[in-house]
């Protein structure tokens, strides 16, 4: 069976780093686009970043640009997320998926994705 899984969440004080990791089982992530999603207690899966593997165009939300960071690292099969200066509202479950990269990362959705799987819990302390 084909998924993603995603690993290196914890807990961090506000203002720390974590680098988040998603390694695919079962396929290779060329040709296809991998996004990070995150939900809160409460609330929907929200798209956080997406990379594309067809030209290697990325996408933030808004409110996150300049504090994380997508990557990928072909040869690891593995795309990495890198979080700076994390706030309290960062805490969530966070979770990639990948789909085939026909549209490149727009309109990216965490129910739209063809692969997921388990999520990583990151905690920010105040």
């Amino acid at each position: 069976r084909c998924s993603c899984r995603a690993s290196g969440g914890g807990l961090v004080q506000a203002g720390g780093s974590l680098r988040l990791s998603c390694a695919a089982s079962g396929f290779t992530f060329d040709g296809h686009a991998i996004g990070w999603f995150r939900q809160a207690p409460g609330k929907e899966h929200g798209a956080v970043s997406c990379i594309s593997t067809s030209d290697g165009s990325v996408y933030y939300e808004d409110s996150l640009k300049g504090r994380f960071t997508i990557s990928r690292d072909s040869a690891k099969n593995t795309v990495f997320l890198q979080m700076n200066s994390v706030i309290p509202e960062d805490t969530a479950v966070y979770y990639c998926g990948a789909r085939a990269n026909l549209l490149g990362c727009r309109r990216i959705s965490y129910i739209g994705m063809e692969y997921r799987g388990k999520g990583t819990q990151v905690t920010v302390s105040s």
